[in-house]
């Protein structure tokens, strides 16, 4: 494809700016496209200003405004997009229709990321509610862009690293317990849990790769395919003390979501379906499918005893 030309929506978020980075740094024709919003919010404005810096192009354009989008596509090979797809931040997973129409239109973007980014959507269809909505909500935009024809890749990432594993897999806790924590279930269902960082780096591997081209590309890094129990020993010989355990059964887990509003169920379902059924590796790669880490072998990901490392 020769130096592509990407265009990364939601390019000031959590993994957006991570992408923004990735792709800089491979030597892409990085756009980003400059939404209305981001103009009341300083810290995003000075972040795109940085990224300008460093040589990204700016693309003002709205989903409010469907010509804009359509301009900022018509300039590019490959779009991603990283809006939210997190309750009680910003929930924005169906606004991609708007996007998918432009590409549509457009008609010259050679590859579509869509925010993926978590849980195979296609194999959650059974995902306890509400959280089943992220899921469903995806595969909404899943169909469109296979009815617009749109050449795609779904990046399944699994478990952000700094949501499931800084926290060892407790609820709504992003670091590492020192004294106590609770086991939910068995503490054996196998996750994935991969570095926000290796997950753009992935992303801008795989968007001119034609084995991936109309696949889904799932992220397993090998050392960081673990259990609750085996996060839990890493970190307890990180700090060279083991923790007083407590056990939180299904049973429990489902009665206490109860006490909880609408965003906190959606977050407490995406926990029951990684800890409690074992969602993230409970299956082999289709056909139709590739893993990350043996197609690129040479990117030398973080591994969990690595990441854990810096909350010591």
């Amino acid at each position: 494809m020769g130096k592509i030309k990407v265009l990364i929506v939601g390019g000031t978020g959590f993994l957006g700016k991570r992408l923004v980075k990735a792709s800089l740094e491979n030597g892409n024709d990085t756009y980003i496209l400059q939404r209305p919003e981001i103009g009341v919010d300083i810290d995003k404005i000075q972040m795109l200003i940085s990224f300008k810096m460093q040589g990204a192009r700016l693309l003002p354009g709205s989903f409010n405004d469907h010509r804009s989008l359509v301009d900022a596509v018509k300039l590019v090979d490959v779009v991603i997009c990283a809006i939210s797809g997190v309750y009680g931040r910003s929930h924005q997973i169906l606004l991609q229709l708007k996007l998918v129409e432009a590409i549509k239109e457009a008609g010259n973007i050679k590859r579509f990321v869509p925010s993926e980014f978590g849980s195979d959507s296609g194999r959650m269809g059974d995902a306890l509610e509400p959280g089943r909505i992220t899921f469903d909500d995806k595969m909404v935009v899943r169909k469109a862009i296979e009815e617009a024809n749109i050449p795609f890749t779904y990046v399944v990432a699994n478990c952000f690293a700094c949501y499931f594993l800084a926290g060892l897999c407790q609820l709504f806790q992003f670091m590492p317990a020192r004294d106590s924590l609770v086991f939910l279930g068995d503490a054996n269902q196998k996750a994935i849990f991969v570095n926000e960082d290796d997950i753009a780096t992935y992303t801008i591997k795989t968007i001119d790769d034609p084995r991936t081209l109309n696949k889904t590309l799932h992220l397993r890094p090998p050392k960081n395919i673990l259990t609750q129990t085996e996060v839990v020993h890493i970190w307890e010989k990180l700090i060279g003390k083991e923790l007083q355990k407590s056990t939180l059964s299904k049973q429990d887990f489902l009665a206490s979501m109860k006490e909880y509003g609408f965003e906190e169920q959606v977050g407490l379902g995406h926990y029951y379906n990684v800890c409690y059924e074992g969602c993230l590796a409970n299956f082999e790669i289709g056909e139709d499918e590739e893993e990350a880490s043996k197609l690129y072998p040479e990117v030398n990901y973080t591994t969990a005893e690595d990441y854990l490392k810096r909350y010591v």
